[in-house]
């Protein structure tokens, strides 16, 4: 499959990845704008297609008390925002087949988390809203087995799909990235490779989650260098305070440097 069959991503020629970033779960209005700016302005110059990324809502957290949204709707609305003011695309994640028609009036993109990509009536909902659907590959799941998770969403009417690896679960508090799984994928949909949450330590006995953001770009740099499709990255200013996922995120004065450098890495192996 060819990103430039699907339309929303935008400068293909550049022969650069495409890059899905932004904050774990939109904290509010004024954090997520002033981070889609940022971003926005960034990838102009790098001349790199951009996805704005944020949750409307984290459902799957270690602990009650844990934050999980502002609102539904309130959320949705400011990705929409994002939409309107900078021109870009945007995604979300999505938790039941019921929510995939109410997200869907208000993104480009229909992300199934990790977790759920075997749900059959997930995967459906998805497809027949029309959006692109990304796909995370589980945890838990071969490579090869994509396959079938993605059939599911074809033989339900729609063919833009993305495959997202977040890495394998190795042990039970740790991941692993396996680059062999990122060609296999290939043969079944454009594939991007998760850069932060690939780098998480779950299950915690404190119950937050933990996470290596330190090596981000070591993931990275080996994405690339293996040729894959787009990169996904959770950011913040400030990871220390973020709501959700602020262990492993990327802080965004490091988003400018770091693209510039993954971007020399891209053009060596295109040859350019």
């Amino acid at each position: 499959m060819n990103l430039k069959t699907i339309p929303l991503i935008r400068n293909t020629d550049s022969g650069n990845f495409f890059v899905m970033a932004g904050p774990c779960v939109i904290e509010g209005e004024d954090m997520a704008m002033r981070i889609a700016e940022r971003l926005s302005e960034t990838c102009d110059r790098l001349r790199l297609p951009l996805i704005f990324k944020g949750s409307y809502r984290k459902a799957n957290r270690s602990r009650i008390d844990s934050f999980s949204g502002i609102g539904d709707e309130k959320a949705l609305k400011v990705l929409a925002k994002v939409r309107a003011e900078f021109g870009i695309p945007v995604v979300t994640d999505f938790h039941s087949a019921s929510e995939a028609a109410m997200a869907a009036e208000y993104v480009d993109v229909l992300q199934v988390p990790a977790f759920l990509c075997r749900q059959t009536d997930i995967l459906i909902a998805a497809a027949q809203t029309g959006k692109v659907v990304n796909i995370k590959k589980g945890q838990f799941l071969a490579p090869e087995a994509m396959e079938h998770v993605v059939k599911k969403v074809v033989d339900s009417g729609n063919s833009n799909i993305f495959i997202t690896d977040r890495g394998t679960m190795m042990g039970y508090y740790d991941l692993v990235v396996d680059y062999r799984g990122l060609p296999v994928m290939k043969k079944f949909a454009p594939v991007v490779l998760d850069i932060t949450h690939s780098l998480q330590q779950p299950n915690q006995a404190s119950g937050v989650t933990g996470g290596k953001p330190a090596l981000i770009e070591t993931i990275a740099r080996a994405g690339v260098a293996v040729g894959v499709d787009g990169l996904f990255l959770e950011t913040h200013f400030d990871p220390s305070v973020a709501k959700s996922d602020g262990a492993n995120m990327l802080k965004l004065d490091l988003f400018e440097p770091l693209m510039e450098r993954l971007i020399a890495i891209r053009k060596v192996v295109n040859g350019f």
